[in-house]
């Protein structure tokens, strides 16, 4: 009895139905995961930045675009040739070896400028390609009904790992040191991996399922297509075209944003243990603020608003912090701006992200989306990083930096209202045969 009632009490807290409460929780849980080991790990990629000049950034995030580049194709090979039910498994072991060889060479050699740049381009690999497989795995697993109610808890899961991560680093590290973090980042993503079997568990026992839902597709065969069917599935979509440029929209604002942060932290902050405290103060209250919204607001917004809003205001707050940093381009006011940021993207953005994908089929979830959250998302990066750099030779300082950044946002905005439209439509009618909504123009 009392635990029927704690579960009623908890369900209408997280806005889950009775029989949706466990498999959210573990969704929790699974981000929880492996947010903490990645948080535990970002603090010590940003020092890394720096260490090989501000001025070489752009470098990086080419090396990285690059790096995105030649990975792709090979996940979606394997996507076609393994059972949807074990791809995770794969991905997620894959990078378990990853973080193992990593600590190795930080043993052998821990100030090898070559690895550090090596661990900057592969944690920022790594990050986007874990990240975007598990929510691939969440639109599998719930509907697009359960994905408005759901999303935002579940990323909450991700909140509080990031606040816990660079807590855990803070404390651990004098006693474990840097090998120590990035082997307990790797066990921390094989217990994420134990908890992927017992979601694709419910769902393959219908659990997911609702009265007059047609059945779900079946996850003991290959994703259909070939490596490069992301590509082409978002070049033949309209819908998933805008979702493209809505992407490479949110990465150029968040590279301004970024080379803006380590230019000014680099000169505000000289040495290395005042970076990294910086870096993991940004961390806590970003984690803090995300958490709060997605537990308590984006989820409601998302059922009484629809996803227009959560797509649409952060863009539109974004914009406004732009002109307010042209006016007073100071630390305060940049650090400011990127806490609004990425609160509003982790609480609001993301999740909205991810609920346009759940009512379409297994290519899209896994290889168009795969395909947008790399390789697009890359290249909106490293496009961007040059363009920052070629704005800076211009010699207008932040002004003209933060102008284009408002317009970037601006535009951000209206197409996050579009897309978010769409997505709210979306909900509302039946998905056609191949995935797509039949009420998005084109």
């Amino acid at each position: 009895m009392l635990s029927a009632i704690v579960s009623r009490r908890l369900g209408a807290a997280i806005n889950a139905e009775r029989h949706e409460l466990i498999p959210a929780l573990t969704g929790f849980a699974l981000f929880f995961c492996l947010f903490s080991g990645y948080f535990m790990l970002r603090p010590v990629r940003e020092s890394m930045g720096i260490m090989a000049g501000v001025e070489n950034l752009q470098w990086l995030f080419t090396a990285t675009f690059v790096s995105t580049l030649v990975v792709v194709p090979l996940f979606a090979w394997l996507s076609s040739r393994v059972q949807r039910i074990h791809f995770v498994n794969w991905v997620y072991g894959f990078f378990c070896l990853n973080l193992v060889a990593f600590a190795v060479s930080f043993h052998l050699s821990s100030d090898n400028v070559w690895v550090a740049r090596a661990f900057y381009v592969w944690i920022s690999v790594y990050n986007l390609f874990v990240v975007s497989v598990t929510w691939s795995l969440m639109a599998d697993v719930f509907d697009g009904r359960q994905a408005k109610r759901l999303f935002a808890f579940i990323a909450a899961g991700a909140s509080v790992g990031g606040l816990v991560g660079p807590a855990m680093s803070a404390l651990l590290v004098a006693a474990i040191g840097q090998v120590g973090l990035v082997l307990l980042a790797g066990l921390l993503l094989a217990i994420a991996l134990a908890l992927k079997f017992s979601l694709m568990r419910w769902r393959e026992t219908g659990g997911a399922g609702r009265p007059g839902a047609p059945p779900a597709e079946s996850t003991r065969r290959p994703i259909a297509g070939n490596p490069f069917s992301g590509l082409t599935r978002v070049v033949r979509s309209p819908y998933l075209l805008a979702v493209a440029g809505f992407v490479v929209l949110l990465a150029t604002v968040t590279t301004f944003l970024y080379f803006e942060q380590a230019r000014l932290v680099a000169e505000h902050f000289p040495d290395r243990d005042s970076q990294i405290r910086v870096f993991g103060i940004i961390d806590v209250i970003v984690q803090a603020g995300a958490l709060l919204s997605q537990v308590f607001i984006t989820g409601r917004i998302a059922q009484k608003m629809g996803v227009r809003m959560l797509l649409a205001i952060v863009p539109m707050m974004v914009c406004v912090g732009f002109i307010g940093l042209a006016l007073a381009p100071t630390f305060a006011m940049l650090a400011m701006l990127m806490i609004v940021r990425r609160i509003g993207e982790h609480a609001f953005v993301r999740p909205g992200r991810e609920m346009l994908f759940a009512p379409l089929d297994a290519e899209a979830k896994y290889k168009a989306k795969g395909f947008i959250d790399t390789v697009v998302y890359r290249a909106g990066d490293a496009t961007s990083a040059w363009v920052k750099s070629a704005l800076d030779l211009l010699g207008q300082g932040a002004m003209l930096v933060a102008l284009v950044g408002a317009a970037c946002a601006l535009a951000w905005g209206a197409l996050g209202w579009y897309l978010g439209r769409q997505a709210d439509r979306l909900s509302r009618s039946a998905v056609t045969g191949d995935g797509q909504p039949s009420t998005v123009p084109g």
